[in-house]
């Protein structure tokens, strides 16, 4: 199995979601890792963002352009 690494921070589940279909249709392996702990009633997604994207360094510079451009758009 290939090494996944952290690749950008991803700041709502709309975000996500749409990062998700993008890296589906384009067939890049990527795992979606949401930091939402009700134990700690939500804190760490205040402080860190809602959740981070990981997948093949590889990838790496094609799903950060891709999130520019998503990132762009809510502009």
């Amino acid at each position: 199995m290939e090494h996944y690494e952290k690749i950008l921070v991803l700041g709502n589940q709309f975000e996500a979601e749409r990062m998700e279909e993008i890296l589906k249709d384009k067939e890049i392996p990527y795992a979606i890792i949401p930091l939402s702990d009700s134990s700690w009633g939500g804190i760490m997604g205040l402080e860190k963002g809602w959740g981070y994207l990981e997948a093949p360094a590889r990838f790496r510079d094609e799903v950060q352009a891709i999130h520019n451009q998503i990132s762009s758009l809510n502009e």
